[in-house]
């Protein structure tokens, strides 16, 4: 039996867990640590409490570990357990252990366990080598991690900045295996094409006109995510003496940058507030806020958008909304620095990736997008490399192989 340990349920890694529940080739559990995003709980970037509208838990066996009250997913020691791991490894017959990264003591208490058992662990998290530490942290944080992923028997890498990551800590090219990072993109490409034919529609709602081009940012309004980039390449474009379409942006998320996001627009809605009429004119960028979109409602933005920018910085380890958006048919623009970057977007087109932070080089990529828009079909078979079939396939083959040797 294999058991997957994360911290809780995610809405991007349950199609994984149901895709190998319906593949049938690998006997499996999922423990959670916490009910994050299945019960009500605040997310400190988007500033409120939610969970999401969509059914984490069914087609697919789990269990909720047993830990202290008063966790928190944002500290090492955030989470504390009230049950023995090796009991409950014996009890339950694991001969595999799957932990999603090192965020957490109880990850690496996991490995402990599972290695005075003789079980074999692997590892898939979404760390990379595009993140630089100071050298103060590199100095405490790689011996610890050294030691720790040196008990690790397999990696599930997600990409290939995740796989340096591994290797630069030593760990052999024969126990890096390609897992691609992953959404339901069966589930947002037939929503986006159920949805397509009220594009006009959807736009209306937030004042979109049908005849502008809309810019999407999908997220948390925080440093790390730059939005303000976005506000700045913008004005550029609007300010410049080119010939283009009209330029619309569409926000959704929240966060403690949005009053800063507003003051730098011409606000066509905003969803605290009526309406506003549209307007084009002046050196500021004409936008709509629409707030926080839960999973139900979320393909909307990605069909009423004609692009999605994502301006992030290195904290960014991945950024699957662009795996989201190009699922629906939507291209994505990435900084350097977002993981998706080589793996994804650059594999559908090099001009929509731009140098972290440098708003010239984003008004470029947006403005080519403009002139030369990719087509839909070469946006979903780029987006379909990162599909989660892929990952339940190395996972069947691997734990077979893994059985093999026991």
């Amino acid at each position: 039996m294999l058991a997957i340990l994360t911290s809780h349920p995610i809405q991007y890694q349950v199609p994984i867990w149901r895709a190998l529940a319906e593949d049938g080739r690998v006997p499996f559990t999922v423990w959670y640590l916490t009910p994050h995003g299945v019960a009500a709980t605040r997310d400190p970037g988007f500033g409120r409490s939610f969970s999401w509208d969509i059914d984490l838990l069914e087609g697919y066996p789990s269990s909720f570990l047993r830990i202290d009250a008063g966790w928190d997913l944002s500290r090492f020691r955030g989470v504390r357990l009230k049950e023995h791991l090796v009991e409950r490894m014996k009890r339950e017959r694991i001969d595999t252990l799957w932990v999603e990264g090192w965020r957490f003591e109880v990850f690496w208490r996991a490995i402990r366990a599972a290695r005075k058992l003789g079980i074999r662990t692997w590892m898939r998290g979404d760390s990379n080598d595009l993140k630089m530490d100071s050298m103060v942290k590199r100095l405490v944080k790689r011996p610890l991690l050294s030691r720790v992923l040196g008990q690790v028997d397999e990696f599930l890498c997600i990409g290939c900045a995740n796989r340096r990551l591994y290797e630069s800590y030593g760990v052999g090219r024969a126990r890096c295996h390609s897992t691609p990072h992953c959404v339901d993109n069966d589930r947002f490409s037939r929503q986006a094409a159920d949805l397509r034919p009220r594009r006009a529609e959807v736009r209306r709602q937030w004042n979109v006109p049908e005849d502008a081009f809309c810019v999407l940012f999908c997220g948390k309004y925080i440093p790390k995510k730059r939005p303000l980039d976005l506000v700045e390449a913008a004005r550029q474009l609007v300010a410049s003496a080119e010939s283009l379409p009209k330029l619309h942006l569409l926000f959704v998320g929240d966060g403690d940058l949005k009053g800063q996001i507003k003051r730098g627009c011409q606000l066509a809605f905003d969803a605290e507030n009526e309406a506003l009429s549209v307007r084009y004119e002046g050196k500021r960028p004409t936008a709509s806020f629409v707030g926080f979109l839960n999973q139900s409602t979320i393909v909307e933005a990605y069909v009423a958008a004609d692009v999605l920018v994502l301006p992030s910085d290195s904290g960014e380890t991945w950024g699957l909304v662009a795996n989201e958006a190009m699922s629906c048919g939507t291209p994505a623009i990435v900084s350097d620095l977002c993981g998706c970057a080589e793996d994804l977007v650059a594999l559908l087109d090099r001009r929509l990736v731009f140098r972290c932070g440098a708003q010239d080089d984003l008004a470029a990529s947006i403005r080519h997008v403009m002139m030369r828009p990719p087509k839909r079909a070469a946006v979903e078979s780029a987006a379909n490399t990162h599909h989660l079939r892929h990952t339940v396939l190395k996972v069947a083959e691997l734990y077979q192989q893994t059985r093999a040797t026991c």
